[in-house]
């Protein structure tokens, strides 16, 4: 069984190979550009791989209902040359072979939950904390998707006591990802984060805004386990200080011991490392080829 595997990032585009244990034979990366060049890219790697199944975790926001007209569109993304662009027609016409198609962030949910920290739970978040800020969610032992799908990183956010800064999100200025995503972090600062020393205030400014999100979506989803990834949670410094956040945003209100006794065992890197949004693509195209079958 050999399972493709595309994590459509605003930044890069990984494509592997993998099997149905959630081990990645194989793979390559590149910048995304424009979606022609791109999907170029992506079609001529599978041309020679003769994968059973395809899975697709893409940026969004995207189409995911399959009544839609526009099922398999990325839709109102701010990135030039993809809006309401079909991502998945375009390769559906180059592969007959069954598709998995979700966000990055619900593919590294699944991935989780079938071969990472979450794996035997039957709920978890994935929040990935990069270029833009997305949150997956599985819940009762399956992906949420609901209207469109969970854009929890464009909720609204207090605003730290601290900071001005006005906010880097082009649709809403200063909702999570406006004040808490990789681009933000730099226009913040002047500087790439990971330019930033662990000491710098910037972080227990960035562990604040992720904090609120995150108490809030326990107090909504009620999950049983909360992974961070993404390239800004590279900093090790930020999960003391966002599971410290955390538990002052709650403060003692639900009695789990999870959160009051084993929070470093609650909020958590992804098992999977980096691997976390390719292996989730992997896990959607073998759930498209076991749903077919």
């Amino acid at each position: 069984m050999r399972i493709g595997a595309i994590e459509a990032g605003g930044t890069k585009f990984v494509c592997g190979i993998g099997n149905d244990r959630g081990e990645i034979a194989e793979s390559i990366s590149f910048p995304t550009g424009d979606p022609q060049t791109t999907l170029g890219r992506v079609i001529a790697y599978f041309k020679e791989k003769q994968a059973d199944a395809i899975g697709i975790g893409s940026f969004g926001p995207i189409d995911i209902r399959k009544d839609s007209p526009t099922y398999g569109y990325v839709t109102t993304t701010p990135k030039p040359g993809w809006g309401n662009f079909d991502f998945l027609g375009t390769l559906r016409r180059e592969f007959s072979v069954p598709f998995g198609w979700d966000t990055d962030v619900n593919a590294a949910a699944f991935g989780e939950a079938t071969w990472g920290a979450a794996r035997g739970l039957d709920s978890c978040l994935y929040y990935t904390v990069g270029t833009g800020v997305g949150i997956g969610v599985y819940s009762e032992g399956k992906l949420v998707h609901g209207l469109i799908h969970p854009e929890g990183g464009h909720v609204l956010t207090r605003r730290h006591p601290d900071d001005d800064f006005a906010g880097a999100c082009p649709f809403h200025g200063d909702c999570l990802e406006g004040m808490a995503s990789g681009p933000a972090l730099e226009k913040r600062w002047q500087v790439k984060g990971h330019e930033l020393p662990a000491d710098h205030p910037a972080w227990e400014i960035e562990a604040f805004y992720l904090a609120q999100s995150i108490a809030g979506a326990i107090l909504l989803l009620s999950p049983e386990k909360v992974i961070l990834g993404g390239g800004v949670m590279q900093q090790a410094q930020l999960y003391p200080l966002i599971r410290e956040a955390v538990k002052r945003n709650l403060n003692g209100y639900l009695n789990a011991g999870a959160i009051l006794e084993q929070i470093d065992d609650y909020i958590v890197p992804p098992g999977l490392g980096q691997q976390a949004g390719l292996c989730g693509a992997l896990a959607l195209g073998l759930s498209a080829l076991r749903n077919q079958a």
